[in-house]
């Protein structure tokens, strides 16, 4: 390699961590869905492959957020059998190319990276779909997902408390007690998902569950429900009532939401959601549609997940490394 051309950079997880932290990785997702609402972005069809062997996933995604970067392609896989062991649920790696030559930038560890923008893109969404004032979150879920989403939605909202449920007793005491001290508010591990959901502003889904752990009769009015582990067909972590009730329903993009989200191709399978009604998350940050109208409104947020979005978080990393290095 040349001084010009010092070759590829090769980022593990501590290093993606520490260049993108939480503020900047809201950033970069406010910058994919403002540039999905633009249409500027460039977000070919994804992959999701489930295993013939196990309950594995294999996805593949690829995605181009403007000009001045280039493309940025994942490929990883999703094992639910990891939490029981207390690791994450997704790995994958991550290749950039230069947005000029094509040439290989940087190959990172895609597993931080899917973390982190997960959530800051759940803190977007709630910031601009909750009710004004909504400081108190119910919690689903007590892995890396759940914990990071606690984490981003306190940057964009001053929490006042948090609800927390999952099935495993021991698991969700332990990440009531990390995230009380992290956030400094109050953490309530509780015994149900109702008790996690009944009567709050913001409920965030993270679960790997194929069957519902929020329904909608539980569901205050004015309330927000995010939910991320709906990204397959199979699997729905909210019934049909939620959906029913949902005064907006948001996607992060309508054509991949009507192909991989779980409640979203049930509805319009059972002809309870028609394409014209999904609301895309870029069209509410570009004010080209309204989602919550009244403060009594019930909203529903699905997000399966797009290479935009690692695009973005990608090549704030990218930036980042290079303004770290020396002389920069």
């Amino acid at each position: 390699m040349t001084q010009d051309d010092p070759g590829p950079l090769f980022l593990s997880r501590e290093q993606v961590t520490r260049l993108l932290d939480t503020d900047a990785a809201i950033a970069s997702q406010r910058a994919a869905f403002t540039a999905l609402g633009d249409g500027t972005a460039e977000l070919p069809g994804k992959i999701m492959h489930p295993s013939r062997f196990d309950d594995s996933v294999v996805f593949a995604y690829l995605a181009r957020l403007s000009a001045d970067t280039g493309a940025v392609a994942k490929i990883g896989s999703v094992n639910p059998g990891n939490a029981a062991a207390g690791l994450p649920s997704v790995h994958a790696v991550i290749n950039a190319l230069d947005p000029v030559t094509g040439r290989l930038v940087a190959v990172m560890d895609g597993t931080a990276v899917t973390t982190l923008r997960t959530a800051a893109a759940s803190a977007v969404a709630f910031d601009v779909l909750a009710g004004a004032g909504s400081a108190e979150l119910g919690l689903l879920g007590s892995g890396t997902q759940a914990l990071a989403h606690a984490r981003a939605v306190a940057r964009v909202r001053e929490l006042r408390s948090v609800r927390l449920w999952s099935p495993h007793p021991g698991r969700r005491a332990l990440a009531a007690q990390r995230l009380a001290a992290e956030l400094g508010v109050a953490v309530k591990a509780v015994d149900s998902a109702e008790e996690a959901v009944a009567g709050l502003p913001m409920v965030a889904a993270c679960t790997l569950s194929a069957t519902p752990v929020v329904r909608g009769s539980w569901l205050a009015p004015g309330c927000t429900v995010v939910s991320v582990g709906s990204f397959e067909p199979t699997r729905s972590e909210v019934d049909a009532e939620v959906l029913r009730r949902a005064d907006a329903v948001v996607v992060d993009d309508p054509g991949t939401a009507t192909e991989h989200a779980g409640p979203v191709v049930d509805a319009l399978r059972e002809r309870r959601l028609a394409p014209k009604d999904l609301i895309a998350l870029g069209d509410v940050l570009t004010g080209r549609r309204p989602a919550r109208t009244r403060p009594e409104d019930i909203v529903f947020y699905n997000s399966v997940g797009l290479g935009i979005q690692d695009a973005a978080a990608a090549w704030a990393v990218i930036h980042a490394a290079r303004a770290a290095e020396p002389g920069a």
